[in-house]
């Protein structure tokens, strides 16, 4: 490696894989698979390079160090960064979502421990990985570099993720150069920046599918210190009361007009609005409803994203969809059904066809952070922004800015 300060990257290439193919999750070789039966394509690898080319346009010759193929060569390649590879096992490199492990993952981290900074892009899932791989190199007694989540899996509630790859790139970027998170003071150069410890947590995503909600911490990952770029954990909705939701469900159907198809995103919020309609809908996947008269109709339960694009397109149609508790995130984070080809197909110019919904307390807690928007489509998340009515309650509602992920803290 030559001198100057390096920065590791390691991709998981199926993650995200399960999150458009209606599965909830890419744990494992049988999800993957049926994932990509389904059509799903990778896209870890292109959020990769998206943090990258942020990094480099800040910092400029940055050299990376990383892993062939599609654990983090191709995304670096794709980036126009100059970079070193490692081999610490025979990775493979048979495709874009070639068969790589969780321990390959861990391999890569602990090849790469002599980084002054390491970039991964993956979900709750890799960064279980990554953290293993830190706590063996802690029991070694080698030295642990920060580091950074990029956003790309189907579940990303762990704290140590940027809310978006840009902001990992450029966050990444701020601490190369010694400052303390955002704020533009200086640390000195990069491991003199401040540090905070951020929390792993991940779901079992066979209980996930079945509605099961139970997150686990599993531990902590030292990363630089900028709260407002990081995602935060996500924060329950348990504390709620059911009133609260079910006025909100109550507001939902009462706008609802007869043969207009209802995109209902997952949460259960939007499960309310089901039940409000009489409809078994699902907790964690994407259903579609119409009002018959005073009655629900439920068109399709737990779509794909293929699929709901077949049932939105050349329809006038309405998407539902409420904010993650702590994080804000509206798109991007758990349904990613909701593309952006859906998403075009269904908003078209008409901002009324966009319900967010959240209770007065979830807002409250967002402490004025915006709502989010990562939809994979950055000109799309840019078009978005702006501000949107979101219902609280029966007859209740108010205006609360949306931002773009990628341009919130950086535009």
């Amino acid at each position: 490696m030559t001198g100057g300060v390096s920065v590791g990257l390691v991709v998981n290439p199926v993650a995200g894989l399960g999150g458009a193919a209606g599965l909830k999750g890419s744990d494992g070789a049988e999800a993957q698979r049926a994932a990509l039966a389904r059509g799903a394509t990778p896209r870890a690898g292109e959020r990769a390079a998206r943090a990258v080319r942020a990094l480099l346009s800040r910092r400029p010759g940055t050299r990376l160090v990383t892993a062939p193929g599609p654990m983090g060569g191709h995304s670096a390649r794709a980036a126009g960064a100059p970079h070193d590879l490692v081999r610490p096992s025979p990775l493979a490199e048979s495709g874009p979502s070639g068969p790589t492990t969780a321990r390959d993952t861990r391999r890569a981290v602990l090849a790469m421990a002599g980084v002054d900074l390491l970039l991964f892009a993956g979900g709750d899932g890799t960064a279980r990985d990554v953290l293993d791989a830190v706590r063996e190199l802690r029991e070694r007694g080698e030295r642990v570099p920060p580091v950074l989540g990029i956003p790309a899996g189907v579940k990303v509630y762990s704290g140590c993720f940027a809310v978006s790859p840009a902001a990992a790139g450029f966050l990444a970027a701020a601490y190369l150069s010694g400052t303390s998170g955002l704020s533009g003071t200086s640390g000195g150069g990069p491991g003199r920046a401040a540090l905070i410890e951020a929390e792993v947590v991940d779901l079992d995503e066979d209980r996930y599918r079945q509605g099961l909600v139970s997150p686990v911490l599993y531990g902590g990952l030292p990363v630089p210190a900028a709260p407002a770029a990081l995602s935060g954990r996500k924060a329950g909705s348990s504390a709620t009361a059911p009133g609260t939701v079910e006025g909100i469900a109550r507001e939902v159907v009462s706008r609802m007009r007869p043969g207009v198809r209802h995109v209902l995103g997952p949460g259960a919020t939007t499960r309310a609005v089901g039940r409000a309609l009489g409809l078994a809908t699902t907790l964690l996947g994407v259903d579609v409803v119409e009002r018959d008269g005073a009655e629900g109709r439920l068109v399709a339960a737990d779509v794909s994203e293929a699929e709901l694009s077949g049932l939105v397109e050349g329809r006038e149609a309405v998407l539902v969809l409420s904010v993650i508790g702590g994080q804000g995130f509206v798109l991007g984070r758990g349904n990613q059904q909701v593309s952006p080809r859906v998403l075009r197909a269904v908003l078209g110019t008409v901002p009324g066809r966009l319900l967010v919904l959240a209770t007065q307390q979830k807002l409250a807690a967002l402490g004025g952070r915006p709502l989010l928007a990562d939809s994979g489509d950055e000109d799309l998340d840019r078009m978005l922004a702006g501000h949107v009515q979101v219902i609280t309650g029966y007859h209740e509602s108010t205006i609360y800015r949306i931002s773009a992920a990628s341009e919130e803290l950086y535009g």
